[in-house]
């Protein structure tokens, strides 16, 4: 076994024979992690500013940079994400960037190895700063700061916990250390511990080999694990799991089941927050059992909602979370829903999270997520998981008749006011990087992308159709701020939509012709879109107009694929 090393002495000295993973397709011992840690030290000791963002995407990489940024004073920010808007929002923030982001931000760049003096270095535990940042699943994704102290009182507490089953074991994962939960379970926790880190898998092929090659620890999310496939020979992956870890949201019982059965282990779902750190854990076996604290946790319930106090929080006493919670009899908790999902509908107080639960006690319920939908009247809305993926692109009247009886089974104790009023079914709920639902990933699932056409004629090489305009329409939202307009883009869009419905169109586009746009459409106006193909020269023609006059024409040029 490994020495530990606490996390603010892994720069002091090399370990010889330590292997902390592979990078660039070599394996990387902690010399090689110290030489390349001192060269980003070395850069950001010359770089003004104290705030800096880093985004990586291999996991060495980034822990070769956050420890030279520490090491030299810098406070590091971790973007969840390297999407424009991402940084974009992050930039007023830090004075810079490094990493794995576009030339544009301008990235600091690592010293040599061989200009960097092997100077070793012990971290100030009070110092050293990050900042990660929240998932947004209920908002807006908020900046939690977080000292080494609290990171490295987090990882011991989950080696005391956890250690002695993963002895030996290399570091797999689908989740991104770019967040709290893969920065502690692939990144650090690893490196304290001397277990190899390897590479984020994102394909079940590639994992399937990966576990079976040497003994495995994974460290998931309930979004990859309830998509786990079980035709896949997972017979080496069995023999070699030590443990596998969910955390991020909650694990469907029945997942839980599917994962013990594919893998041949129960998960170990660990519960917390980025504000909170850990707070306890349970093994997923039968019936979900009651959530056990994490070593150094302390909890209680006040006033039906869960609080801890822990060295994993920013300050001394108790925190109390937003989660309704009672005691169960062997000494741990059990939680009955979030209180901040208390909302508002017709004057009439509903519980979002009995709703759900209420939905999940229908057998034919896999997932279920409620959500309140803004506008001048807000709605209610449910986003259903079927056990039968099939109903969701079942036909109407089967889909119809599902709803329905999930209807009958709220009105039991829910009337007509505080039940769903829209329904989505789907294959698998949309979640974040983090593998999180969020209000608008669910949102945009009742908004329409495609107005509902209206056929009015339609032969080999012309059509007719008219399309009303919904004020849901995604193209009205973001495009034009404040103002309800629909862009010539999705005009153009909806045209090559519609005509591949209407016409047997080559597959590959070429480029448009005689493009003009000359009216703008809103929300209420009725369209009619005219469709004209010619297959001998491959051109679609096509024009939007109402009472209003003409929105948009132009031709489109097509040929078959190469």
């Amino acid at each position: 076994m490994s020495e530990w090393i606490p996390l603010h002495l892994l720069l002091q000295s090399a370990r010889p024979g330590r292997t902390v993973g592979a990078l660039d397709g070599a394996v990387l011992d902690h010399a090689g992690l110290l030489a390349r840690a001192r060269g980003w030290q070395v850069a950001f000791a010359a770089a003004e500013g104290r705030d800096w963002a880093l985004y990586f995407t291999d996991s060495l990489a980034f822990a070769a940079a956050l420890l030279g940024a520490w090491s030299a004073g810098k406070r590091v920010h971790l973007p969840g994400d390297d999407l424009p808007g991402t940084l974009q929002a992050l930039r007023p923030h830090v004075d810079g960037f490094a990493g794995d982001v576009d030339a544009c931000w301008q990235p600091l760049h690592a010293a040599a190895p061989t200009d960097v003096p092997p100077v070793g270095v012990v971290l100030d535990p009070q110092a050293c700063r990050l900042v990660v940042f929240t998932s947004g699943s209920t908002g807006e994704p908020a900046a939690i700061e977080k000292r080494l102290e609290q990171l490295g009182a987090e990882v011991e507490a989950l080696q005391q916990a956890f250690g002695a089953l993963l002895a030996g074991a290399h570091v797999h994962g689908t989740v991104s250390h770019q967040h709290i939960y893969g920065l502690l379970f692939r990144v650090l926790w690893p490196l304290a511990a001397g277990r190899a880190i390897e590479r984020r898998r994102f394909f079940h092929e590639d994992l399937v080999a990966a576990l079976a090659a040497a003994p495995s620890v994974l460290v998931a999310t309930p979004a990859h694990l309830k998509r786990l496939p079980p035709q896949l020979d997972w017979a080496g992956a069995r023999g070699q799991l030590r443990a596998v870890f969910s955390s991020g949201g909650p694990l469907p019982a029945q997942a839980a089941t599917e994962v013990r059965a594919v893998l041949g282990i129960a998960p170990i779902e660990v519960f917390g927050s980025s504000e909170t750190g850990g707070i306890a854990w349970r093994r997923c076996e039968g019936e979900a059992p009651a959530w056990q604290p994490l070593p150094g946790v302390q909890w209680r319930i006040d006033d039906g909602q869960l609080a801890v106090a822990s060295a994993h929080l920013a300050q001394d006493g108790w925190w109390r979370s937003e989660d309704r919670a009672e005691a169960s009899a062997d000494g741990g908790f059990r939680l009955l829903g979030r209180a901040d999902r208390i909302v508002k509908i017709e004057e009439r107080r509903v519980s979002l999270g009995a709703l759900e639960q209420a939905l999940c006690r229908d057998a034919g319920v896999a997932e279920a997520q409620v959500l309140v939908l803004p506008g001048a009247r807000a709605q209610l809305a449910a986003v259903i998981v079927p056990h039968d993926r099939t109903l969701a692109q079942a036909g109407d009247a089967e889909r119809r008749a599902f709803i329905g009886r999930l209807t009958a089974r709220l009105a039991e104790g829910h009337d007509a006011v505080t039940r769903p009023r829209r329904w989505r079914l789907v294959a698998a709920t949309p979640v974040n990087a983090q593998g999180k639902p969020t209000q608008a990933l669910l949102q945009a699932l009742f908004q329409k992308a495609l107005p509902t056409p209206q056929w009015l004629a339609r032969d080999a090489t012309t059509a007719r159709l008219a399309l009303l305009l919904v004020p849901e329409l995604m193209a009205f939202e973001g495009h034009f701020p404040g103002v309800a307009v629909l862009p010539g883009v999705a005009q153009v869009d909806w045209a090559i939509q519609l005509a591949r419905e209407a016409f047997d169109l080559p597959p590959r586009f070429l480029r448009m012709d005689a493009l003009k746009f000359q009216q703008v459409a809103r929300p209420h106006d009725v369209l009619q879109l005219h469709l004209d193909w010619d297959p001998v020269r491959c051109v679609l023609g096509f024009r939007f107009s109402s009472d209003h006059g003409i929105h948009a024409s132009g031709k489109v040029l097509f040929a078959d694929a190469d």
